[in-house]
């Protein structure tokens, strides 16, 4: 649809632009499609870093985003408060990346380009994919639902409450996710957590 398509152009100034999301959804619910918009806008990249982190690739992304915005626009009172909006397109866009990576294996990281930083040099960002592909090469062997976990909590700033309720889990049961992943990692770069933190240290 278009307002997807725009990502938001309709919804980026004045008082919807500032609008909570409660607010923006009660307009959706109303088939405001202004409102839709800044909630494309406000969200959509969160949405995409999730699909990228649980893809290992970028080609399947923005169908996912889309998707999972269209099951917004469709039936927003599913959503029943503006502040667990964020953690329900964690979840959706989470469960269509799986759903998608159980069609089609997931990309070895080695294989995915980082976006390049115009401010760094080549030898810096040769250095950053290089560390960047150790890291998620590691977290992309992690059962799905710890990968899921760390990428709310550790990457996309959930709180452990959020990120629970996104994954339909406790609390408790968040936190012990998060530490057999925490403990995977560990052990996963167990034999190369030197060099790593070494090429980290010349980054700075």
């Amino acid at each position: 649809m278009q307002a997807l398509a725009d990502r938001g152009s309709a919804g980026t100034g004045g008082d919807l632009a500032a609008g909570a999301d409660a607010a923006l959804l009660e307009r959706v619910g109303k088939a405001d499609r202004a409102a839709f918009s800044a909630l494309v806008s406000r969200h959509y990249d969160a949405a995409y870093r999730v699909a990228y982190r649980m893809m290992g690739r970028a080609s399947d992304c923005e169908d996912i985003v889309q998707d999972a915005f269209i099951k917004l626009w469709t039936n927003p009172g599913q959503i029943r408060q503006g502040q667990a909006l964020r953690a329900w397109l964690m979840r959706v866009v989470s469960n269509l990346a799986i759903d998608r990576l159980r069609r089609k294996p997931m990309l070895n990281a080695d294989e995915v380009p980082e976006p390049a930083s115009d401010k760094a040099g080549p030898d810096i960002v040769a250095l950053r994919s290089s560390v960047s592909a150790e890291i998620d090469t590691a977290i992309a062997a992690l059962p799905e639902r710890q990968r899921m976990a760390l990428i709310f909590v550790y990457y996309e700033g959930l709180s452990n409450r959020d990120a629970a309720a996104a994954l339909e889990l406790s609390v408790d049961a968040l936190e012990s996710l998060l530490a057999r992943a925490r403990r995977s990692l560990k052990k996963a770069l167990a034999g190369q957590w030197q060099d790593l933190l070494a090429d980290i240290e010349r980054l700075d």
